[in-house]
């Protein structure tokens, strides 16, 4: 994906946070979800699914898989809220994205050969860890990026996995390698 269009994802997830007042760490994902009208609930899902965006007019729910764990739960919602900002048209009568256990980078997504995919994760990765709050709060705490467990504070702090902390840090420029 080119800069200008991550830019363009990072100043859209950057404005529906501060429009949700939702601009804290660690973000109030279900602040954003009740901003945009979405429903987001807890949903039986087949193996390896791990959620689905569902709208139907001007209606919406995110179902995510309440078998995985916090930050993966998290992850999920502010993905299908990616679909549902970037893909779902404004006059869309129906749309349905289920997403297959959703990863900072699956074979698809890293090769992008999903566009959708692709931009969801990245538009999640914003959503969940801003540039400017990961900054402040690397300075705010004083951590060494290279040490494992000042990274592993830095993921606790946003409510993220450790991976997902060091693919958005490594994206970011601010750690060489993940």
């Amino acid at each position: 994906m080119n800069k200008s269009k991550l830019d363009a994802i990072e100043r859209r997830a950057e404005k529906l946070l501060r429009d949700s007042s939702a601009w804290r760490v660690p973000i109030p994902i279900e602040r954003v979800s009740d901003k945009l009208n979405l429903a987001t609930y807890a949903s039986a899902q087949g193996e390896g699914i791990s959620g689905v965006l569902v709208v139907e007019g001007k209606r919406g729910a995110v179902g995510y898989n309440p078998t995985h764990p916090l930050v993966r739960r998290r992850y999920t919602i502010a993905h299908e809220i990616g679909h549902y900002v970037m893909h779902v048209k404004s006059s869309a009568q129906q749309s349905l994205f289920v997403d297959r256990y959703v990863a900072f980078r699956d074979d698809q997504s890293s090769e992008g050969k999903d566009w959708q995919e692709v931009e969801a994760n990245a538009f999640a990765a914003a959503l969940l860890m801003p540039e400017p709050l990961v900054r402040e709060e690397i300075r705010k705490q004083g951590l060494d990026l290279d040490d494992e467990d000042d990274l592993s504070s830095l993921a606790k702090s946003f409510r993220v996995s450790t991976s997902a902390m060091s693919y958005r840090l490594v994206n970011l420029g601010l750690l060489r390698y993940a």
